[in-house]
């Protein structure tokens, strides 16, 4: 929907929107509208834009820069083709020529006295070029209305568009000036350009950018390219790295000699373009090996960093395997010697042992895993911890273990529980005067 502020569109305009809008992808309709109107609603100036600009081409409609275009116009060697008016033959055209040599002369100085002056009134309008491929799209709707569409394939873009294409390309450029008013355009246009010898001959031949020296665009070449007549035609090609122009064609030249005159023109210069060829072949192959160096370097600079890389983890391996050997160290040691504390504490706080005689002394022989025997007395009313504690006070002794009877086998509660907070004594665990029990080994569990 349109916003309020702009004019609606047709039915063919919307088409045309839609249908450009499916070939580019874009999302937004007002930046394909906004194209579409900058190619004067021509779908396919504008998808050409588009692909030249994915292309890293820049894009056409810019405004131009206000200096002069860089092609060399100054080479001696250009060659120029004039083809002058015929003169008057016979008395009766002499005649005539001669009545209207003055109202000629006449009229074409007041003319150019006209324009002179008005330069100082009014600046012409066509030197400040801000819609190139507009101006460029408006002047071949304008021909092929006029004359038709079979024609050579203008170059929908700018100029100086058309002038990196060719360069890009090595491709030669032929540049029309159409000048709308001059008396020799129209019979041109009919009986030269648009004839099937010289169609055939620029399309499978070049590059054929066309404007009229009545828009910013066409006029601003025609000051680049210092025409002296119409028709105008230049011939533009690269040339010791510079586009420079190379032929002028001028004036109302025939089909025949159209061909002839260009094929001429072409022959003359292929030298250059082949010696371009060639020096772009060798710098790309330069470059290619350049980058197939920079690939090897790259990929051996990549190989040694792997390398530094695996070493550097190799020794960070090597380190943390080495750390955490001394930390198992150091924390074996600290367990050992807290184990050594605890058993010193446990010791200290054994009750004294029982006299012989005593009579609620109990003998009790421990067999240890590393089988070795130790005996002490203890008393009927003391707690089975009494007993782990002696255990566990000895040296032999395993850091965990559990006290068994051997018949029936049984092992002894020594150690509080959640069910027992307190074990029994050794009477409740029905331990008799004299008993041999076993320490079973628990480390490794």
């Amino acid at each position: 929907m349109a916003a309020p502020d702009e004019p609606e569109l047709s039915q063919a305009q919307n088409e045309k929107l839609i249908h450009f809008q499916d070939l580019t992808g874009w999302e937004s309709i007002d930046q394909c509208r906004r194209t579409l109107e900058q190619h004067n609603w021509n779908i396919e100036a504008a998808v050409q834009d588009r692909i030249n600009e994915e292309e890293g081409v820049p894009r056409v409609f810019n405004p131009q820069p206000s200096r002069p275009l860089e092609v060399n116009t100054t080479d001696h060697r250009v060659y120029s083709y004039i083809v002058s008016r015929p003169q008057p033959r016979g008395l009766l055209g002499w005649s005539y020529y001669l009545i209207m040599l003055p109202f000629r002369f006449t009229y074409y100085t007041l003319l150019d006295i006209f324009r002179f002056a008005l330069r100082f009134v009014r600046p012409n309008p066509r030197g400040r070029v801000t819609d190139p491929v507009g101006d460029v799209v408006s002047f071949i709707h304008s021909f092929e209305e006029k004359y038709g569409r079979s024609h050579p394939v203008f170059y929908q873009g700018a100029y100086s568009q058309a002038l990196n294409d060719a360069k890009r390309e090595l491709r030669y450029l032929l540049v029309y000036l159409h000048g709308d008013d001059h008396q020799d355009t129209d019979e041109f246009c009919r009986s030269t350009l648009c004839t099937e010898e010289v169609v055939t001959f620029v399309n499978t031949r070049m590059l054929f950018w066309a404007c009229s020296t009545s828009k910013p665009e066409g006029y601003r070449v025609s000051q680049a390219l210092r025409e002296n007549t119409y028709p105008f035609l230049a011939m533009i090609m690269l040339k010791d790295r510079k586009m420079t122009v190379v032929g002028r064609l001028e004036g109302l030249i025939q089909p025949g000699d159209f061909v002839s005159q260009l094929t001429f023109i072409m022959d003359a210069n292929e030298t250059y373009l082949t010696s371009e060829r060639l020096e772009r072949e060798e710098r790309s192959q330069t470059q290619a090996l350049r980058e197939q160096q920079d690939m090897a370097y790259r990929i051996s600079l990549l190989a040694d960093q792997e390398k530094d890389r695996k070493k550097r983890e190799e020794e960070e391996q090597r380190r943390q395997e080495e750390e955490k050997v001394r930390q198992c160290a150091l924390a074996e040691e600290r367990r050992r010697r807290t184990l050594e504390e605890e058993k010193e504490r446990k010791s200290e706080c054994l009750p004294p042992e029982p006299l012989a005689d005593d009579p609620e002394s109990v003998k009790i022989v421990f067999k240890l895993p590393n089988d070795t025997r130790v005996e002490r007395r203890f008393l009927f009313g003391q707690s089975l911890t009494v007993i782990y504690d002696f255990l566990f006070s000895l040296k032999e002794s395993p850091e965990k273990f559990q006290i068994v009877t051997n018949f029936p086998r049984r092992v002894l509660p020594c150690l509080p529980t959640e069910e027992q907070p307190n074990p029994p004594t050794l009477k409740e665990a029905g331990l008799s005067r004299s008993e041999v029990l076993f320490v079973q080994d628990l480390t490794d569990d």
